[in-house]
């Protein structure tokens, strides 16, 4: 997906002398990525864009694994985690 409007970029010692104009454009809306050496390493966004979502809480799920584990999980586990270290 292309942007139509193109994301100003700052190196990091430019961003570093310019820090309170950037803030001041993410207040306004806008994002500034920030680049080392060319390479594009951090953005400076609005809070709004940079909030997640809460993440889901997991105590309606309580009892819905029962068994999936076999009797003894432990074990189960243990040969997962055999397979991955492979």
């Amino acid at each position: 997906m292309k942007r139509s409007v193109k994301t100003p970029s700052k190196g990091v010692e430019q961003a570093r002398q310019q820090l309170p104009a950037i803030l001041d454009g993410a207040a306004a809306g806008r994002v500034t990525i920030i680049t080392r050496r060319g390479e594009e390493v951090a953005a400076v966004v609005p809070i709004a864009a940079a909030r997640l979502p809460r993440p889901m809480p997991l105590t309606g799920l309580a009892g819905t694994g029962c068994g999936l584990w076999g009797d003894y999980s432990a074990e189960t586990i243990a040969r997962l985690r055999d397979e991955w270290s492979r």
